[in-house]
């Protein structure tokens, strides 16, 4: 299923954004309280480490402790979901086949304001050659995700 460049961009963008430091390239997507958001292309991360990728593509919006308190929560319409409470909510259980469908799918929320939760799946593959590490990236987020949660 193709996405819109705008979607990837903006994720981009809202990724730079928590880098802080990081020199922000593209098109001015927003501001808020005079910060600004800019469009940049998605940055490549090591498929095979779970906490790099959340770190580099979750973090900005969830937090780095998965609160949903990213430094990009203030450009998002609701706040993203508290990951850490994700088996709590769950009668317990770590909702690992949810996590890999979200990741792939996006969620039904509107929280990006007229696009869902970005569809990663899609965004992944274009990070690579011939598409194959995507689900390994899926994977691997889904796990760290899984370390996450409270106890």
């Amino acid at each position: 299923m193709p996405i819109k460049k705008s979607t990837g961009l903006a994720l981009a963008g809202l990724l730079l954004f928590a880098l802080g430091g990081a020199s922000l390239v593209g098109q001015n997507a927003g501001t808020v309280q005079g910060k600004e958001l800019k469009l940049v292309s998605i940055a490549y991360s090591n498929p095979t480490s779970g906490a790099q990728m959340y770190k580099n593509y979750c973090a900005v919006c969830h937090g780095m402790e998965g609160k949903g308190d990213g430094p990009a929560v203030e450009f998002l319409k609701a706040p993203p979901p508290d990951l850490r409470t994700l088996a709590q909510r769950n009668n317990g259980k770590y909702p690992a086949d949810h996590v890999r469908m979200t990741l792939r799918l996006g969620t039904g929320s509107h929280a990006h304001g007229t696009i869902d939760m970005p569809l990663w799946g899609p965004l992944f593959r274009t990070l690579d050659v011939d598409g194959t590490l995507g689900e390994l990236r899926i994977h691997n987020l889904t796990v760290f995700i899984e370390s996450l949660q409270q106890k």
